[in-house]
C-alpha cells in the first residue's frame, strides 16, 4: 500500500476532482460537520491524509486549528509540506501506519477522507482507537466509499462513477492508477460501520451525505 501511494504522490491531486466526481459536496460535508465556532482553537487529526486535501479545507474554514496529517506515505506528505509551507506552524506531519501505531494526541476532531483501506476488523479496532483519542464532545467525521448492500447495487455503484470519472475527462492512465489503489481496499457497507462506531461508543452515528459509493458518516464521544 505506501508503495501504491508513494509512486502516485506527485500527479496525485492533478485528477482529484474527476476521480472524486461529487468532490465539493464529500469534502464540504466533512467541514460542515465539524461541530465548533470557526474560530475555535481545535486540535484536527487527519488519518490517512496524503497531500494535505482535506486538511486543507479544514484550515481554512478553522484558522485557529491545529492539524496532525498522519500519513503511511513519506512522499505524499513532502506534498503536504509544500502546500503548507506559508503556515507550517500550523502543521504537523507523522508518517505512520496509523492503523497499527499509537497516535500522538488528544483531539477535539479527527477526519478522514478515502484512506481506511482495512478489513472489517481492522476498521472496529481503529474506530475504538480514534474514540479513545477524542475529548468528550469530540467528533470523528470519515468521507469515504462504502461498499453497496448487495452484489447488484455494489455493481451499480461501480458503474456510476467509472461513467461520472469519464465524463468528466479523467485520463485512462490516472483510471488505471485509482483502480490499482482500489484493489488493495476492503470496502465494508455502510450499515456495518455505522454497527462499528456504535460498538465503539459513539452517539448521534449518522451520515449527512451519500451518493452512490461515497458517503460521509461519523459520531461524536460523550453525547
Amino acid at each position: 500500500m505506501r508503495a501504491l501511494f508513494d509512486g502516485a504522490a506527485a500527479g496525485y491531486d492533478r485528477a482529484r476532482r474527476q476521480l472524486v466526481p461529487p468532490f465539493d459536496d464529500f469534502y464540504g460535508t466533512v467541514v460542515e460537520s465539524i461541530p465548533y465556532e470557526r474560530e475555535a482553537a481545535i486540535r484536527v487529526l487527519d488519518l490517512g491524509a496524503g497531500t494535505g486535501v482535506l486538511s486543507a479545507l479544514v484550515a481554512r474554514a478553522f484558522p485557529r486549528a491545529r492539524i496532525t496529517l498522519a500519513d503511511v506515505s513519506p512522499e505524499m506528505l513532502e506534498v503536504a509540506r509544500w502546500r503548507f509551507a506559508d503556515e507550517s506552524e500550523r502543521f504537523e506531519l507523522r508518517v505512520m501506519d496509523y492503523a497499527r501505531e499509537p497516535f500522538p494526541g488528544e483531539y477535539e476532531v479527527v477526519v478522514s477522507a478515502l484512506s481506511i483501506h482495512l478489513d472489517g476488523n481492522e476498521k472496529r479496532q481503529l474506530f475504538h482507537k480514534v474514540y479513545g483519542v477524542l475529548c468528550d464532545g469530540g467528533t470523528f467525521v470519515n468521507a469515504d466509499q462504502v461498499l453497496g448492500p448487495t452484489v447488484e447495487i455494489e455493481a451499480r455503484y461501480r458503474e456510476a462513477w467509472l461513467r461520472q470519472a469519464r465524463e468528466r475527462g479523467v485520463s485512462e492512465e490516472d483510471l488505471s492508477a485509482a483502480l490499482a489503489r482500489m484493489r488493495e481496499d476492503k470496502a465494508s457497507t455502510l450499515d456495518e460501520q455505522e454497527a462499528w462506531l456504535e460498538e465503539a461508543g459513539f452517539r448521534q452515528v449518522d451520515c449527512p451525505y451519500k451518493n452512490y459509493s461515497f458517503a460521509v458518516y461519523g459520531g461524536y464521544k460523550g453525547v
